[in-house]
């Protein structure tokens, strides 16, 4: 039995071993060497976000409060599927596929018809990006201001976990539906450019698993099979044993 039982953990970790050798691990997202430069750091950084459909929008017409009750301001108006939204006096306005100073430019002269000189201030209130991976609370972060660093995301989620692999964390930013892809690495002072730690509104921050963690995973689904089979042969090495 004892010879068996040798071969059988013999198997397993020859089968960890090969599992464990390809080029890369199925536990670990967004691997790939499509990185930007730093001239695409710069143009991140210089991106303005655009509205889009199912966003939600404060406004506020500034003398004329009448028109922008509070309630409406506090939950924001919401842009349907088709990019409009519906305002007293000027009625549905699209609004997709422009920049907030764009938007707030356009209402300005449709209420000129109505008001004498309007002002407008827009902002998108439901703005987030969100983080995944070795962070101690993943999931959505509120972008209170414009743009935020991956240092203060990382915070809101509660800080990296004793597994995060603190010079490989990613960023993916969709520009003119195009996804772009930036690498940062903490542990490293002068790879800490302004530019490089900007997220904007809807990025994706994911912080990979160390090596370390990568290998546990991957043996734990090499080594399943082997204990399944171990507990369901292991009857009747014992019978046999007995026997002998």
């Amino acid at each position: 039995m004892k010879s068996v039982t040798i071969w059988l953990y013999l198997a397993m970790i020859l089968a960890l071993f090969s599992g464990c050798s390809e080029n890369n691990s199925s536990y670990e997202l967004l691997q790939s060497n499509n990185i930007v430069t730093d001239e695409g750091y710069r143009e991140i950084e210089a991106m303005e976000y655009i509205i889009q459909p199912h966003d939600r929008l404060s406004i506020i017409i500034y003398r004329y409060p009448a028109l922008t009750p509070t309630d409406m301001n506090r939950d924001g108006i919401l842009v349907d599927s088709r990019g409009y939204i519906s305002l007293p006096l000027i009625r549905q306005v699209k609004v997709a596929g422009f920049s907030q100073p764009k938007v707030a430019n356009i209402l300005e002269k449709k209420y000129a018809k109505y008001l004498v000189e309007p002002s407008l201030n827009i902002e998108v209130v439901n703005k987030q990006v969100y983080i995944l991976g070795e962070v101690k609370s993943a999931g959505a972060i509120v972008l209170k201001n414009e743009t935020m660093s991956v240092i203060e995301v990382i915070a809101s989620a509660g800080g990296l976990t004793d597994s995060a692999q603190r010079d490989s964390i990613f960023i993916v930013t969709q520009d003119n539906n195009k996804l772009r892809m930036r690498k940062i690495d903490l542990t490293s002072f002068s790879s800490l450019q302004h530019s490089n730690l900007i997220v904007h509104s809807n990025d994706i921050i994911y912080v990979q698993p160390n090596k370390w963690k990568s290998f546990r995973v991957a043996s734990n689904d090499f080594t399943a099979p082997f204990e399944t089979i171990s507990k369901l042969i292991g009857p009747f090495l014992n019978i046999k044993y007995l026997r002998d």
